[in-house]
């Protein structure tokens, strides 16, 4: 999710860039998964000592996740009261905010808080506008700061608040992103949608593109192709 337009959003995000998870307004495009699903951790055997199972197991390595580049990030451009605080975050108002940086808080589904702990600094995001008249992709930001703890979560009066989160335990995390310029045109939802099912029926770069395929995330990965096609549609007319 994006920051909200409030104090806390960009007063937070200067203090903690200087020490140190659509910004979620999106988090109504976050649908919770099972923490099974999203937490990897270890479980004990329930065997009885069979040992040679164990080894056997552990021998065995689990599949790498696949390592991703670049991401989608979706936040609401437009008004929107959630429990009397306005979550509009739009593309403009990252660029009003203090050397164009903001944190991306908020996030409160397993999966899009895992996708923002595999990125790095340096990459690039698609600042996309959610849940509006017309969503879309408006332009590109740049992960300035690698996750850390996500301070709405501990926050009471912040409409993110997790009251089953611990300062010891944190559930969740964000990064910093910083505007980094505007597409020369805005695409649209409908545009991309279009290209996909061309692309799904005869093979192209975003047949497989999470918009389409894990479309509630508010966090989403790319591979390099598919950022690259969409990048280039900017010089495009639109179809």
């Amino acid at each position: 999710m994006a920051p909200k337009m409030r104090t806390r959003g960009t007063t937070r995000t200067l203090q903690s860039s200087n020490d140190e998870e659509t910004k979620t307004n999106a988090h109504s495009e976050d649908s919770p998964l099972e923490v099974g699903q999203a937490v990897r951790g270890k479980r004990k055997a329930s065997g009885s000592g069979n040992t040679g199972k164990q080894e056997s197991s552990k021998a065995r390595k689990s599949p790498e996740r696949p390592q991703y580049f670049h991401w989608l990030m979706k936040s609401e451009p437009e008004s929107r009261l959630e429990n009397g605080v306005d979550v509009k975050f739009g593309i403009e108002d990252l660029k009003t905010l203090p050397n164009q940086t903001g944190c991306w808080d908020g996030v409160r589904n397993y999966q899009a808080r895992n996708f923002m702990r595999d990125m790095k600094e340096g990459q690039h995001a698609f600042f996309y506008h959610s849940n509006c008249k017309e969503p879309g992709i408006a332009g590109v930001m740049k992960i300035v700061k690698e996750s850390y703890v996500d301070h709405t979560q501990f926050d009471k009066k912040d409409v993110h608040y997790d009251a089953s989160s611990k300062a010891d335990n944190p559930k969740w995390s964000m990064v910093d992103v910083q505007f980094e310029r505007m597409l020369k045109r805005f695409i649209p939802l409908s545009e991309l949608k279009k290209i996909h099912l061309q692309h799904k029926a005869k093979g192209g770069s975003l047949n497989g593109m999470a918009l389409f395929t894990r479309a509630r995330l508010s966090v989403q990965p790319l591979t390099r192709e598919e950022f690259e096609f969409v990048l280039s549609l900017e010089d495009n007319n639109p179809l």
